[in-house]
């Protein structure tokens, strides 16, 4: 008996080591038996990281698993996913290893395919990413069963696990998403008559032509289903559905025809309640139903028939109804009554073109407040065409309260609406206003407005709008952000292409404001405090909103931006792709006249200016102790009393707060100072100066009429040489300064003679010449260092020892000049004087004693003179040494 046992175990343990063993054999003949599959029947690119087999798993049948499946198509989706698999597991028997699957097809149990994701797409010219079979030269009818196919399928159960669909058709504009999918099924498919037993679970989102259908929408499905192989036709025995928490039954056939399917199935929902409407919403929004107090009746009923071909649709004929229905939520004070709802949707002709909708009737009360509608809509899938009618009021407020939904802010104000409109979607696409045609007025008062495009929530106290056939009157707009206010009348011409497609909001505005503060449109500090109710993100600046595309003529009393005060504001601004182009916008500041033109674009992450800004009759004080900017570009300037005309042209980017990014600013700019004094003692800048140059007093320079022309760029200004006046001495200032106050700068003093000295003044007096003191000498100073600690200096002292050198050769000369006329002089006298009118003959010869005196009388004269001029040179060396 032991020995016995002991060769059972053995014999078990040998076929269990062959299980085992035996796969890692037959692993290459696998991996070669898929790619032979692939290669016979896709035209497609195929990838995978592994293909594995296991005799265990499923015993006594083989399991084979293909991981990390990628299919990616040739063109015309050249480089786009078809299908990702993360594991796809058959289960079929040992013997189905050994066969040559290019003579015997192989036939395949059970498949299950976990987390899947398939994308089928049809462009815009037909072609569909889905023909990836390659065609067969003896292709037949039973192709999937002969031996060209490789594969028979005779498949007792499968499953889809955790798997996702996309549906998109470029053509008709029809987009399907279904996500968190999980179906399985079992039955017999190789029987001529079987059942396939299925469970469904997803959620869907359905959109035609930018319109929403379904969205997110949870489906489930439990089917039994019969099926006639032969005549493929699938008929529904037995089965239940839901609509997120809408039940539904179903039944009929789905049969497969040459060139399509044959459908003929009726629906309904088992229940009657009105409790069933509310189970439609997703329950996302409409939370648990189950304990909602509800009346009236609500009932869902339809007819699919036809067939479904590349021309014809099967006819629909579906009808939702309620009558005199309401809810309540328990949690909520108010309940929606007075409910009747009657709509249907149908197709008679099998056209798809021909399918629409009409809404009888949608009619509900909350409180007193009564809203009523209808509308026709037909062409769902082309042109829509669109015929609808408003009447009611509406208190916003009781919408939270008698139905849970979430609002970001809490809603408030009273609609009031009486419209009809008329159009079809390629009317308002194309702004064919001839089709379009609207009648009726919208009232909205005390409505408070939140939104990421605005910082601050808009109260708008009144608004009263006229429709007509091509435009929307606004004919009242009372509105507050913050603590502005403001009041608009205008037209707004495109208002449905911008409700119901991605239209711009068009229009013409004329907005007046008693207050306007700029911040109350801005982003909120990082620091700001969390209790704030602005509802943009500190990280986010303010963006001028991409949908506007609009004129708007502005007035304002005042306009508070940063710590300016702008005063009687006037001007047009032109909005549109996010830029603002200004015109002739004006204002008074600084008691004089600010001009502003130009852009401002928050396009970019950053948003950028080009303006042209011109000043009259500026307050110079005033402007140079607000402006940043004007303090950058001329920070001496703050010294300075009088008026300021300046024309600045500049580029740059703005921060989060709106204001320039000084590091980014270039531009370049032109300014007249006028009837301008300096405040003593306000400038390091000229008490060096005026240590430097003591003969001129800086707090007295003539200022008036002072022109300037400078430039800037990274943060650098470049001054061009300007003019000033100090007396009688001319001063011509040049060079450059950083926005972060260092200074570069040269003052070319043309500095007449009299300014430089008593020693120098001497010479002057001796030299006695008007001519003389004309002359001037050019004194350059050289400012560096920064605004708050300057340096300073000077070529005064070379100045002066040039110029007393030129003096003295200059009276030098004319000494030597005024010797040498003596000389003539005394040389002619005793020559030519013993004449004196008579001959020669006549001449008188005097004694020796004469002849002494008169020679001794010659050189006296001579050495006097050469005498002068010695102990005038003298004096002038000891004038040079001292200087």
């Amino acid at each position: 008996m032991k020995k016995a046992l002991k060769i059972i175990g053995i014999t078990l343990l040998i076929i269990l080591a062959l299980l085992v063993a035996i796969p890692f054999a037959f692993q290459g003949q696998i991996k070669d038996m898929v790619k032979t599959f692939i290669n016979q029947n896709l035209n497609a690119k195929v990838e995978f990281s592994d293909v594995s087999l296991s005799f265990i798993r499923s015993f006594p049948q083989a399991h084979v698993s293909v991981e990390d499946l990628v299919i990616t198509n040739f063109k015309p989706f050249e480089g786009e996913t078809f299908v990702t698999a993360k594991n796809i597991s058959f289960d079929m028997s040992i013997k189905e290893l050994f066969k040559n699957a290019s003579e015997d097809p192989i036939v395949v149990n059970s498949i299950s395919i976990d987390e899947a994701l398939l994308t089928l797409k049809t462009d815009a010219l037909g072609n569909n990413n889905y023909d990836i079979t390659k065609e067969n030269e003896n292709e037949n009818a039973q192709a999937t069963t002969d031996s060209s196919s490789g594969f028979a399928f005779d498949i007792k159960d499968y499953s889809i696990n955790k798997s996702a669909l996309t549906y998109i058709d470029e053509k008709s504009k029809t987009q399907m998403y279904i996500t968190e999918l999980n179906h399985s099924g079992n039955g017999t498919f190789s029987e001529e008559k079987s059942q396939l037993d299925t469970k469904t679970e997803a959620n869907v989102s359905m959109s035609m032509d930018s319109v929403q259908y379904l969205n997110q929408n949870k489906i489930k499905l439990d089917a039994l289903i019969g099926m006639n192989l032969k005549e493929q036709k699938y008929t529904f025995m037995k089965n239940e559905g839901m609509i997120n928490q809408l039940p539904l039954v179903f039944d009929g056939y789905v049969q497969i025809i040459e060139g399509g399917q044959d459908i003929d199935i009726t629906f309904e929902n088992p229940g009657s309640t009105f409790k069933d409407f509310l189970a439609v919403i997703p329950e996302t929004y409409s939370k648990n139903v189950e304990n909602v107090e509800t009346t009236g009746d609500f009932k869902v009923k339809g007819i699919v028939k036809g067939k479904i071909t590349e021309e014809t649709i099967p006819t629909l004929d579906i009808n939702i109804s309620s009558t005199n229905a309401s809810f309540k939520y328990p949690d909520l004070p108010k309940r929606v009554s007075n409910i009747n709802i009657d709509t249907s949707i149908k197709n008679t002709t099998g056209n798809v073109d021909d399918t629409f909708v009409e809404i009888k009737t949608l009619n509900f009360k909350i409180d007193e407040d009564v809203f009523k509608s209808n509308a026709v809509i037909k062409n769902l899938t082309k042109n829509m065409l669109v015929n609808a009618n408003i009447d009611g009021t509406l208190n916003l407020a009781n919408i939270t309260k008698a139905y849970p939904i979430d609002f970001d802010k809490e809603l408030s104000g009273i609609l009031k609406a009486k419209l009809n409109t008329s159009f079809d979607m390629n009317a308002i696409e194309t702004n064919a206003y001839a089709r379009i045609k609207n009648s009726g007025s919208v009232n909205i008062s005390d409505f408070i407005f939140s939104s990421e495009d605005i910082v601050n929530p808009i109260q708008i106290n009144k608004a009263d709008m006229t429709f007509n056939p091509e435009s929307v009157s606004l004919n009242s707009f009372d509105a507050k952000t913050g603590t502005s206010d403001f009041k608009a009348t205008g037209t707004i011409k495109n208002i449905l292409g911008f409700l119901l497609s991605d239209k711009k909001l068009q229009g013409n505005f004329n907005l007046n404001s008693n207050n306007l503060v700029v911040s109350d449109f801005m982003v909120e500090d990082k620091d700001a405090s969390e209790t704030s109710n602005k509802t943009t993100s500190a990280a986010q600046s303010m963006k001028i909103p991409d949908f506007l595309d609009c004129t708007i003529n502005a007035k304002a009393n005042t306009v508070i931006y940063d710590n300016l005060t702008l005063k009687n504001v006037d001007g047009t601004l032109l909005i549109k792709d996010q830029e603002a182009d200004l015109k002739n916008l004006t204002s008074n500041l600084f008691n004089g006249v600010l001009a502003l033109t130009g852009k401002i674009s928050t396009k970019t992450d950053t948003p950028v200016f080009d303006l042209n800004i011109g000043a009259d009759g500026f307050d110079i004080a005033q402007s140079f102790q607000s402006l940043e900017l004007l303090q950058n570009l001329a920070p001496i300037a703050k010294i300075l009393q009088g008026k300021l005309n300046t024309v600045i042209k500049l580029q740059g980017t703005l921060g989060s707060d709106f204001t320039p990014n000084l590091n980014t600013v270039s531009g370049d700019a032109f300014a007249e100072l006028l009837t301008t004094s300096i405040k003593e003692n306000e400038s390091s800048v000229l008490t060096k100066l005026d240590g430097a140059l003591n003969f001129i007093d800086f707090s007295k320079l003539d200022l008036k009429d002072i022109k300037a022309k400078l430039d800037f760029s990274n943060g650098q200004v470049n001054v061009k040489p300007f003019d000033l006046k100090y007396k009688d001495i001319n001063i011509v200032v040049s060079g450059s300064h950083g926005f972060d106050k260092t200074l570069k700068y040269n003052a070319v003093f043309d500095v007449p003679a009299k300014y430089l000295g008593s020693d120098v003044n001497q010479l002057l007096g001796k030299i006695s010449d008007p001519e003389v003191n004309k002359i001037t000498i050019p004194v350059t100073a050289n400012i560096t260092g920064s605004y708050t600690n300057p340096k300073v200096q000077t070529d005064l002292t070379s100045g002066v020892s040039n110029l007393t050198k030129q003096l003295i050769e200059i009276e030098k000369q004319k000494l030597l000049n005024k010797g040498k006329d003596k000389v003539t002089d005394l040389l002619g006298g005793l020559l030519g004087g013993s004449n004196n009118g008579t001959t020669k003959d006549s001449a008188t010869i005097k004694t020796d004693s004469t002849k002494t005196t008169t020679t001794n009388t010659v050189t006296e004269g001579v050495k006097n003179i050469l005498g002068d001029l010695l102990n005038n040179k003298k004096k002038k060396q000891d004038s040079t040494k001292k200087q």
